[in-house]
């Protein structure tokens, strides 16, 4: 894909990227794709998935109490327990905000591990990684932001989003749609939206403006962008999935570059569908 070329453009020094259709094809990579990189919040989707194995397992239940007084493990996925970005601390009701929150998925990787009796960066390896053949990829600390993969591995992800294997397409589908639909919050990066709209760890974009996709992605679109430069989205209208990783911390240079690069994505699956 031509599209994906225009990653060289972009100010940082080393970037990779890759197109996976529905059917799990590659529609084109570039760059290296077998590169390490840090996920940062790109993080939180693995995560979101090994908690949602772990519900199909029967290990816990989704609306079972976690995190903060009247907060479930569903409260927790979807960014409304009421806990801070960074704190243990609860600074509002459970479901009545959309406060992003790193606490709030350390609280699962806890609450997940006591639940299984296997600590959580070993049942992301045993229920993710390992079945998708994801063997570069790696939990080296928090379930919020310390992941570590490659373009190759999250393709696998991105595939697996598509057409689920590890899990029933109706809890994918639950995981995609808006969860306590209406409230508003701050999207980090990109200011507040109203909604704010989240559905079980993965970011739904609906009408979001301004957005760190395109701005020709389907309302639909899901996904989610990490601090160090990293995102993934998946949008059914075009039946794609793209992966990007840079070495490169987010900023305004990501801002300028991303939602033009996936514009670009997008009409070239458009043309040659």
């Amino acid at each position: 894909m031509h599209s994906l070329r225009t990653i060289e453009t972009w100010p940082v020094p080393a970037a990779a990227a890759a197109v996976v259709r529905a059917d799990g094809s590659t529609a084109g990579s570039h760059g290296d794709t077998d590169r390490r990189f840090p996920l940062a919040s790109v993080t939180k989707p693995l995560a979101a998935y090994a908690v949602l194995v772990a519900y199909e397992e029967g290990a816990l239940e989704l609306d079972e109490p976690a995190g903060p007084e009247g907060s479930t493990v569903r409260h927790l996925l979807a960014h409304t327990s009421g806990l801070a970005f960074d704190e243990h601390r609860a600074t509002a009701p459970p479901g009545q905000r959309r406060l992003y929150s790193n606490a709030g998925f350390e609280v699962l990787g806890d609450h997940l591990a006591k639940a299984t009796g296997i600590p959580f960066a070993e049942y992301l390896h045993q229920a993710v990684f390992e079945p998708l053949g994801m063997t570069s990829s790696s939990l080296e600390g928090s379930p919020a932001k310390d992941g570590v993969s490659t373009v190759a591995d999250l393709a696998r992800f991105a595939a697996e989003l598509q057409a689920p294997r590890l899990l029933d397409v109706r809890t994918v589908a639950e995981a995609t749609s808006v969860v306590h639909p209406g409230l508003k919050g701050v999207l980090p990066g990109y200011g507040h939206q109203s909604p704010n709209d989240w559905g079980l760890g993965l970011e739904i974009r609906d009408g979001k403006s301004p957005h760190w996709t395109g701005l020709t992605s389907s309302p639909r679109t899901f996904g989610h962008f990490g601090q160090s430069g990293t995102f993934l989205w998946v949008d059914p209208e075009v039946r794609a999935a793209c992966v990007a990783l840079t070495d490169r911390a987010f900023g305004p240079w990501a801002v300028e570059a991303w939602t033009p690069f996936t514009d670009a994505v997008l009409a070239e699956l458009r043309a040659t569908a």
